[in-house]
């Protein structure tokens, strides 16, 4: 070659000549070499950039997901509400005041007991059994009433003893006050004082509960600052509408709220013969007040029932005035009816006057769902308890050996009547007998004159014939708890057993006439919840929003009361009698 000149193929180096080696080798027996392939590459690359888009894919579907989910838990739930029924309806709202799932079991066993049923034989509302609530309230991990039934009103959490009152004293407002700016005729039946902690938060606003006397001028319209908010009101708390200057009066001023009513247009009655007398169509507004205080448990009233008429009785009077009412109305009605008293009696711990109160509110749902079915205006029928009270067991443990697994409803039915009216009997004793001035004088003497009063009573009223020595004596020395000892009586020898005289944090359960209209409630729901779908069934959403600023904007402490001192109690229970309504004056035949 000329010097200087390249060659034209350049000698392969010692590298190159073993990597075409491997190469052919590769290709002879299909293994990879070390030398980087440009198909392996690509194919590499497109491998990377499907998995990035995948990835990509994935996560946006994930965020989508995401924000329907999150959508569709802040827009009422208007997915699952499509059942609701359009145009003109009926709202009828029952609270089971204090009675929780073992209530119901109580009272079950009870009547297939005395009525000589099958052990598969239920209570009417068994067979509407929806769902269940949760009941805690924004204070604490068990409620009072007021605080309960106030996330039915508002649909939200407050603190015990708040009517209408949100955590931060200010008014919210409630379904019955939206419902009736819609147009709505309302109503309230119950069988405590109607000034109580539950009728309460439909038509009023107050810091504590214990303010019944407010309560009562803002029930009927007097001082609440959107005028009067309810149509027909039935109950006890007669005392709350009297002067002070009458002696069945429980106010703490002069002032006359029945002529008050009165004057602004209430047609009033008090009496078993003027509810009696009442038309199909009675005119509104109209308030009935059947007792002084509350209205006697149903296990005494059924004795006094030409004086009291029963829950059953005054719900579809109610029923049918608001549904005459509303006849040629382009809104329906919306009422709230209360069992009030079941509440009473788990306070009491008396399981015979328990099982007779569930009994009347079982009768009365039987009652509601009939109305339901010949009324023409679509009408639904929610029910549930804003809590339970007493911690009820139908089991009890009265020695230190292993216990029997059983329940006595066989003592239940031998009383004639509640413990608290056995006990009311006895303080009339107590009183006559230091007036009797040929009462024995003598310690032993006068002892043994009290203990075979008591004998008989016990036997006469509850149906024990074996009271103890020790249980006699107790009664003797301690007259004040005589009606908690009486229900401990009964209760022991029923084997059925309390963790309280106070209320409990258990679930209660939800009932409606219409599974489909009231889908959403089915299954475990906070409280609030179930002021949400009342509001959400009416289509009052919006129109509590404004009835809320309205409210906030026009009431102040002459309404609603001083802001309650951090630690104050506001449930009533600092002594029981008082959280019974057991004021200054009491009255004497009210059997509470």
């Amino acid at each position: 070659m000329p010097g200087g000149e390249e060659p034209l193929l350049r000698p392969g180096s010692p590298t190159s000549n073993d990597s075409a080696i491997a190469e052919e080798d590769a290709l002879l027996t299909g293994e990879r070499t070390g030398k980087e392939d440009i198909t392996s590459t690509t194919r590499s690359k497109w491998r990377e950039i499907g998995l990035f888009v995948w990835a990509l894919l994935a996560t946006a579907t994930v965020v989508i997901l995401a924000v329907v989910y999150q959508h569709s838990q802040t827009t009422g739930k208007s997915a699952e509400s499509d059942s609701i029924p359009t145009g003109k309806r009926n709202l009828i709202f029952m609270v089971s005041d204090g009675m929780g799932p073992t209530s119901l079991a109580l009272t079950r066993g009870y009547r297939q007991f005395t009525d000589e049923l099958p052990w598969d034989d239920t209570l009417i509302i068994d067979d509407h059994m929806i769902g269940q609530s949760r009941t805690r309230s924004s204070s604490s991990l068990v409620t009072d009433s007021a605080a309960g039934a106030t996330a039915f009103s508002c649909g939200q959490k407050s603190y015990n003893g708040a009517i209408s009152v949100l955590p931060d004293h200010t008014p919210c407002g409630s379904v019955m006050e939206a419902a009736k700016r819609l147009g709505y005729t309302t109503g309230l039946v119950v069988t405590t004082r109607i000034t109580d902690a539950t009728p309460a938060v439909f038509a009023s606003h107050v810091r504590r509960r214990e303010m019944e006397d407010d309560v009562a001028l803002q029930m009927i319209g007097e001082t609440h600052p959107l005028g009067r908010m309810v149509d027909l009101m039935f109950g006890g708390g007669r005392c709350h509408f009297l002067p002070n200057s009458n002696e069945r009066s429980c106010r703490n001023d002069t002032t006359d709220v029945v002529s008050t009513a009165k004057d602004a247009g209430w047609s009033y009655i008090s009496t078993r013969s003027e509810f009696d007398s009442l038309s199909s169509a009675p005119a509104l507004p109209l308030l009935g007040l059947f007792a002084d205080q509350d209205i006697p448990y149903e296990i005494d009233r059924r004795f006094q029932d030409s004086t009291y008429p029963p829950l059953k009785s005054t719900a579809l009077k109610a029923l049918e005035a608001l549904s005459a009412a509303t006849k040629n109305t382009e809104e329906g009605f919306f009422i709230m009816i209360e069992g009030s008293r079941i509440d009473h009696a788990g306070h009491a711990n008396d399981p015979a006057a328990q099982v007779h109160e569930v009994l009347a509110y079982d009768e009365t749902i039987a009652a509601v769902l009939d109305f339901i079915e010949r009324t023409e205006t679509p009408t639904l029928m929610v029910s549930t308890s804003d809590h339970e009270t007493g911690g009820l067991a139908t089991a009890r443990q009265l020695h230190p050996t292993y216990p029997d697994y059983l329940w006595y409803p066989s003592v239940l039915a031998n009383a004639s009547h509640s413990s608290a009216w056995t006990a009311h009997q006895y303080h009339l004793y107590l009183d006559a007998l230091s007036h009797n001035t040929s009462a024995p004088t003598e310690e032993i003497a006068l002892k043994n004159e009290k203990l075979a009063y008591l004998t008989t009573l016990a036997s006469s009223n509850l149906g024990i014939h074996d009271a103890s020595s020790n249980e006699l004596s107790t009664l003797v020395s301690a007259p004040a708890i005589a009606a908690y000892s009486f229900a401990d009586m009964v209760s022991r020898r029923a084997q059925t057993g309390w963790s309280t005289h106070g209320h409990s944090g258990a679930d209660v359960n939800i009932f409606a006439s219409n599974r489909e209209w009231a889908k959403d409630l089915a299954g475990n729901h906070e409280n609030t919840e179930i002021g949400e779908f009342l509001r959400r069934y009416l289509g009052a959403e919006e129109e509590v929003e404004k009835v809320t600023a309205e409210l906030r904007e026009k009431m102040d402490v002459s309404h609603l009361g001083e802001i309650p001192k951090e630690g104050e109690r506001l449930d009533g229970q600092d002594h029981l009698d008082h959280y019974h309504g057991d004021h200054r004056k009491r009255c004497t035949g009210c059997g509470a």
